[in-house]
């Protein structure tokens, strides 16, 4: 990495870095990932679009399957409308977002209520996905001549894969919805601070960090480095590593200025 992308502007913009503190809500951003990557290449209209959104969709049901996702959504969902509505007439709020957040929220618990089974089991008693996602754990195993069907499928028109595509997702829409509102209360929690690095390496002893379920770190505009972000209890250590010798774990140098968030629920 030798520099940061550009906006619509042509300005450059820093990028964020994210370190969760607890599996649940590294569960929650793998899937927000997932679903991202299997919506955008479904959007798409080749083949290998749509071949790599069927693998993105095969991840997801995997990710759901080891938590009780639902239960836990609807949970948090719970405890932020509470927390929200407990705002309204404060002064220096608006209104309008907050009650257009708990308009979101509600018809997000309706639809998550009205979901029946465990998520992905849609697509679990589908035999003829279940065999393509068995074949895809092999490498290369998802070749057309392991899989004559599946090539015939990708082989169809770009609107049919398209349309069976948004039927397998559909049914997960109301789970991705929770996510984004829960993900999205959290990165909007925290109060940003600006910090030094000096040498590359920055430690914060006693960062209360138990509290804290997600670090957001952005990094002035320019510098190429990667921050190795390790947090408990005790401390926070940032080691930021040159981007162009990243596998030598090699510290830069310099003093680097960031921006740090702590971000919680």
């Amino acid at each position: 990495m030798t520099g940061f992308p550009f906006n619509q502007h042509g300005f450059r913009v820093p990028v964020f870095y994210e370190h969760p503190l607890n599996e649940r809500v590294r569960t929650l951003m793998r899937l927000e990932d997932l679903f991202a990557r299997t919506r955008f290449f479904s959007a798409r209209e080749t083949f290998l679009d749509h071949h790599a959104a069927l693998l993105a969709l095969f991840e997801i049901i995997e990710v759901a399957a080891r938590a009780d996702l639902k239960s836990d959504l609807l949970q948090e969902l719970e405890r932020q409308k509470l927390v929200l509505s407990a705002l309204r007439h404060h002064q220096g709020i608006d209104q309008e977002l907050l009650d257009n957040l708990l308009d979101d929220i509600d018809r997000v618990i309706a639809k998550i209520l009205a979901f029946t089974g465990k998520v992905g089991l849609h697509l679990r008693e589908n035999e003829w996905l279940m065999a393509i996602k068995q074949r895809t754990l092999l490498p290369g195993g998802a070749c057309g001549f392991d899989l004559p069907a599946f090539h015939f499928w990708l082989h169809q028109p770009s609107v049919r894969r398209q349309n069976d595509l948004q039927q397998w997702l559909a049914p997960l829409e109301p789970i991705r919805n929770g996510i984004v509102i829960i993900l999205r209360i959290l990165r909007e929690s925290g109060q940003t601070t600006t910090c030094s690095a000096q040498h590359g390496v920055f430690q914060m002893m006693q960062a209360n960090t138990k509290a804290v379920q997600l670090l957001r770190l952005s990094i002035a505009d320019g510098v190429a480095c990667v921050p190795e972000i390790s947090a408990n209890k005790y401390a926070l250590n940032i080691r930021f590593l040159t981007a162009e010798e990243m596998t030598r774990g090699t510290v830069c140098d310099y003093d680097i200025t960031f921006d740090l968030t702590f971000c919680s629920l």
